[in-house]
């Protein structure tokens, strides 16, 4: 097999093309998106690719034409005159630095703006971090000629990343909603929104300051944007599967299945089609062995000392009745008692089935790793 780079772990898109790494094309999607004036939100599980797409979005506004060559998207722009034109791009990547102490949060917007104001030649340091943010979307959008590009990286983890401080949670959702909040009054100098997070908290975070936010986390027209269809898969992935199985001395078919029992099941439409978790996925491909990866990310830890905190009762897990309305999985995991929106988030739990009449989904485990993974950690701390 050709010695071919895997795009484990990578969120930058312009690193991918530029290294010539193996990439499963979503352009289609960033196309879609990009060409409306709404503003949206995405919720994909930890690893899950959305960071990835959030930076593919940046090099398109950013006009950078070459890192696209050969991918969907260069011919759908390929009739459209006005297509590769570089917007001012302001992003925010919450998932850079370690927030859990009282105002780290702000040294964060602290810094990025600084690092803009050079750019546009403002120096108001003294005021408030949103009139300030404020200040720059005016001034790049008169001084470029274009309206502003603004793209959040895990805009949640200040919260989630603090849960188990109450206080600090209460503060950093204030800094974030008085940050924001800037946004609706500056409206008509911001041509496209996209945030991206763990879930959509519905109230304390600056969603308030968003009119019409789109929320495209269960829409079937966007079930497959993260993570790989068993399609993609087998039409990017194929040497890589065929070395696993004959590593593992199996059939392709008993690997393809063997994988979806690994890697796979997840679903963010109830219609849609199973998605493999592509952290998980690449990293069966590149080391050929069939290995418990999740359980190394830390992400076990964290969920089993929140739900003894929660006193959850594993029986909850085991005996398959487990239900939601999408409010419910859209609640403020930071202060619910439900451990469900907070599995869910996490990656731990995906939607199984629908009912229409009663409008709740049930969930459940996507695979058999995550499944023993979860029961038996958490099992094995029952105090």
């Amino acid at each position: 097999m050709e010695d071919r780079k895997l795009p484990i772990g990578i969120r930058s898109f312009e690193k991918i093309a530029e290294n010539h790494t193996v990439y499963v094309d979503k352009t289609e999607y960033v196309y879609q998106l990009v060409h409306t004036s709404m503003p949206y939100f995405l919720s994909r599980p930890p690893r899950f690719g959305k960071s990835l797409i959030l930076s593919t979005m940046k090099a398109y506004w950013e006009g950078k034409k070459e890192l696209f060559s050969g991918l969907k998207i260069e011919s759908l722009e390929k009739e459209n005159p006005d297509a590769w034109q570089a917007y001012p791009v302001f992003f925010f990547d919450f998932d850079e630095v370690n927030v859990s102490c009282e105002g780290m949060l702000e040294n964060l917007l602290e810094a990025h703006l600084l690092e803009w104001e050079k750019i546009y030649g403002i120096t108001s340091h003294e005021m408030p971090l949103g009139v300030r943010f404020g200040q720059l979307l005016r001034a790049a959008a008169e001084q470029t000629g274009k309206k502003c590009v603004i793209l959040v990286d895990e805009y949640d983890k200040p919260l989630l990343e603090t849960m188990e401080n109450p206080e600090l949670v209460k503060h950093n959702k204030a800094v974030l909603n008085g940050f924001f909040s800037v946004l609706k009054s500056e409206e008509a100098n911001i041509r496209f929104i996209f945030i991206i997070g763990g879930t959509k908290l519905i109230d304390g975070t600056f969603f308030g300051a968003i009119d019409h936010l789109r929320d495209i986390s269960m829409s079937m027209d966007y079930a497959e944007i993260c993570g790989f269809t068993n399609q993609e898969m087998l039409s990017v992935f194929t040497p890589e599967v065929k070395a696993l199985a004959k590593e593992q001395g199996l059939t392709q078919e008993t690997c393809l299945e063997k994988l979806e029992a690994e890697c796979g099941g997840y679903h963010f439409h109830h219609k849609g089609k199973s998605i493999h978790h592509p952290y998980r996925l690449l990293s069966a491909l590149e080391d050929r062995k069939f290995d418990a990866c999740w359980l190394e990310t830390g992400i076990l830890s964290f969920l089993v000392n929140r739900l003894q905190v929660m006193n959850v009762d594993v029986r909850k897990f085991t005996d398959g009745a487990l239900y939601a309305t999408k409010r419910m999985l859209r609640e403020d995991c930071t202060v619910s008692s439900d451990p469900v929106p907070l599995l869910y988030r996490m990656g731990v739990l995906t939607l199984l089935e629908y009912d229409s009449k009663g409008c709740f989904y049930r969930l459940g485990f996507p695979n058999e790793e995550v499944k023993h993974g979860f029961l038996d950690r958490l099992m094995a701390n029952p105090d």
